[in-house]
């Protein structure tokens, strides 16, 4: 059946299936450290923030300087400028394991930006009032910007996986394959049009599978 639908599957099924599991495991590794870090640093910037409950307007401006920076480098540049931090750090420049860090440099500070926006949404007068009922800065942290900020921030974090599937089409430069890498090669150089339109029948799947959790978590959080 697939090589009635994918003529070509004989030759080039097993980079396909290989490709796939490139794209999962990248999205899944960087996504995952991606998450915890711009949820950490989004977090930073609302508290530290001018009048925010924990104002330190030298760690607000550094990291927003910082982010501001990343952010307006092209991706394929910043890939190709941390292939010696990668080496560095997981010992190789190449590879899926070579593209991890530069997937979570460019998608960190996306993510920071919009975990700020997601959380600025919340009513002030819920911190003013926790303030007022004497809460920590850690329990507000947790207990009203994070919890009650549930949806917008599933939301966001929705967004953000979608915009890295597309950032892992770059890593084609460092060799660590990927459906886009496939469907660029396959598709655009040797036109193979059942190969190209298999890789994007994939990516579909998983921005799909991607909304579709997203989705359920946001009608959990807001009954």
């Amino acid at each position: 059946m697939l090589e009635t639908l994918i003529p070509n599957w004989g030759r080039f099924g097993d980079r396909l299936i290989s490709d796939t599991m490139a794209t999962l495991q990248m999205v899944a590794i960087a996504g995952s450290i991606a998450f915890i870090l711009g949820m950490t640093f989004g977090v930073l910037l609302v508290v530290t923030k001018k009048e925010g409950i924990l104002e330190q307007l030298f760690i607000y401006n550094l990291l927003d300087m910082i982010i501001n920076v990343i952010r307006s480098i092209p991706f394929l540049i910043l890939l190709i400028l941390l292939i010696p931090i990668s080496r560095a750090i997981v010992g190789t420049g190449l590879g899926v394991t070579g593209a991890i860090i530069p997937l979570v440099f460019g998608t960190t500070p996306f993510f920071a930006r919009q975990i700020e926006s997601a959380i600025a949404e919340l009513d002030s007068g819920l911190v003013e009032a926790s303030l007022a009922m004497g809460m920590s800065p850690i329990e507000i942290i947790f207990s009203v910007y994070l919890r009650e900020s549930i949806p917008s921030i599933t939301r966001v974090t929705q967004i953000t996986a979608i915009n890295l599937v597309a950032l892992t089409t770059f890593a084609g430069a460092v060799g660590a394959g990927g459906l886009g890498d496939f469907a660029i090669q396959f598709g655009l150089q040797l036109r193979l049009m059942d190969l190209l339109w298999a890789a994007i029948i994939i990516i579909l799947i998983i921005v799909s599978v991607i909304q579709g959790i997203g989705n359920v978590i946001i009608k959990w959080s807001t009954k």
